[in-house]
C-alpha cells in the first residue's frame, strides 16, 4: 500500500506541474452571437489547428488559456467564416471586445503592442481590398477601362507596401506584426514577394530579427529559408558577372567604396590616405555584433592617436536597425543597403562576417583578419 501510495503521489506532483506551465489568457466579450460557436485556433506555418471552443450566450463572455509560447506565436478567435488574428509571445492576458455583425473589423483589443498593430494592418487590409473589388466591380459593369483600373491597382499596392515597410516592417522587424505583416494577401496573392528585389529586403530584415532573437523557433527558420531562396532568385544574375568600374581603383590598387553614414554624409575609404584602417564589414543585427564591436571599441581607443580610423560597412537590411545600433559608434560607420549581395561584398571576397582589412597609410591593403583578437598585432605592424 505503501508503494502505490508512493507513486500516485509521483503521478499527481507530475500531474500538477504540467497543469502550472505559464498561460496566457484570451478573454472578453462577443455581442450579438447567442448560441453561436466562438473557436480558438492556433494558426501554424501551414495549417490551423482548434484549441478550444464555446458556444456563447446572451452574455457573450469567453476565456481561453494556453501554454506560453517559448517565441512570438498566431493564433485567431473564429466565428463561422470570420476571423481576429492576433499573437503572442509572454504570459499576457488579452482583452478583445468584439460584435458578431462586424466581427473581424469591428474589434477593440488590449493587453499587447503586436496585437494593436496586427489590428492595425487587417484594417488597412480590408480597406484595400473593398477598394479593389469596387474597381473590379466597375470593369466588370464597364463603366471603369480595365487598363486604367490595373494602374489604379498598383499604384495603391505599391502605396500600400511602402506604408507598410516603413512603419511595420522595418519599425519593428523582430515583432510578430512585421512577420504578419510579410503574409498579408489581397484576392489571395501576397502583397510582398520573396522573388522580388525590392521586397526581398523587407524578408531580410525580418528573417534577420527572428533568427537572432529566436533562432530555434520553427517559424524563424522556415523564413531564413524562404529568404535565402529568394536572394538566390532575386541577386542569382548580378552575382555571376560583375564588371568594376574604372573610378572604382585608386592610384594605390585599393578598391574605393563610398556608402553614406546614418546622416546622409558620404565617406569615400580613399580619403582616408595618410591613416591606418581597419575595413570592416559587419552585420550589426547578428548575434555578437556587439562583443565584435567592444572588441573594436577597445583598438580604437587605444590607437585613434597614434592615427587609427575604422571604416564599418554594416550590411544590415533593416535601416532602422542599423541606424539605432550604430548611433553611439566613435568610428565611420556606413550601410551598403545591398547587403551580403553588394558589390562591394564580392570585390572584396568577403564569405563570412564579420571580415576586416588592415589599409596602411599608402591606400594599401595590407592583411585580411577575421579573428579580432588579432588585430592588435597587425595594427602595430603598420602603425
Amino acid at each position: 500500500m505503501k508503494k502505490v501510495g508512493f507513486f500516485l503521489t509521483v503521478i499527481l506532483i507530475v500531474l500538477s506541474a504540467c497543469n502550472n506551465k505559464e498561460k496566457f489568457h484570451v478573454q472578453g466579450t462577443v455581442t450579438n452571437a447567442d448560441d453561436k460557436v466562438l473557436y480558438f485556433e492556433a494558426e501554424g506555418l501551414d495549417s490551423v489547428s482548434i484549441l478550444d471552443s464555446v458556444k456563447l450566450d446572451n452574455k457573450g463572455n469567453f476565456s481561453f488559456k494556453g501554454n506560453r509560447p517559448e517565441c512570438p506565436e498566431f493564433y485567431r478567435l473564429r466565428l463561422g467564416n470570420n476571423v481576429i488574428h492576433f499573437s503572442v509571445d509572454s504570459t499576457e492576458t488579452i482583452d478583445i471586445a468584439a460584435n458578431a455583425t462586424n466581427f473581424t473589423a469591428g474589434y477593440s483589443i488590449k493587453g499587447s503592442e503586436s496585437c494593436q498593430k496586427i489590428k492595425e494592418l487587417t484594417l488597412k487590409q480590408i480597406q484595400l481590398q473593398e477598394t479593389v473589388n469596387k474597381l473590379q466591380s466597375k470593369v466588370k459593369s464597364g463603366s471603369f477601362d480595365g487598363a486604367l483600373a490595373n494602374d489604379s491597382v498598383n499604384h495603391m499596392i505599391d502605396k500600400y507596401k511602402k506604408d507598410v515597410m516603413i512603419n511595420y516592417i522595418f519599425k519593428g522587424p523582430n515583432k510578430p506584426y512585421a512577420y504578419f505583416a510579410l503574409f498579408q494577401n489581397i484576392n489571395g496573392y501576397l502583397l510582398f514577394d520573396s522573388n522580388n528585389k525590392k521586397d526581398i529586403k523587407c524578408f531580410q530584415a525580418v528573417a534577420t530579427s527572428l533568427n537572432t532573437f529566436y533562432p530555434k523557433s520553427l517559424r524563424s527558420r522556415n523564413l531564413y529559408n524562404v529568404t535565402i531562396k529568394g536572394l538566390q532568385t532575386t541577386y542569382s544574375g548580378p552575382r555571376k558577372m560583375i564588371n568594376i568600374p574604372q573610378n572604382k581603383v585608386s592610384s594605390a590598387g585599393l578598391i574605393n567604396i563610398s556608402l553614406p553614414d546614418m546622416d546622409g554624409n558620404v565617406h569615400k575609404l580613399t580619403d582616408l590616405k595618410g591613416k591606418v584602417v581597419i575595413l570592416d564589414y559587419v552585420m550589426l543585427s547578428a548575434k555578437g555584433a556587439a562583443q565584435h564591436n567592444f572588441k573594436l571599441r577597445g583598438i580604437y581607443n587605444k590607437y585613434k592617436k597614434s592615427g587609427l580610423e575604422i571604416y564599418q560597412i554594416a550590411l544590415d537590411a533593416d535601416e532602422h536597425y542599423w541606424k539605432t545600433a550604430a548611433d553611439n559608434l566613435p568610428w565611420i560607420c556606413v550601410r551598403d543597403e545591398n547587403g551580403e549581395q553588394s558589390t562591394n561584398v564580392t570585390l572584396y571576397n568577403v564569405t563570412s562576417l564579420p571580415t576586416m582589412f588592415i589599409i596602411n597609410r599608402s591606400n594599401e591593403v595590407k592583411e585580411r583578419i577575421t579573428d579580432a583578437n588579432k588585430l592588435d598585432t597587425a595594427i602595430k605592424a603598420v602603425l
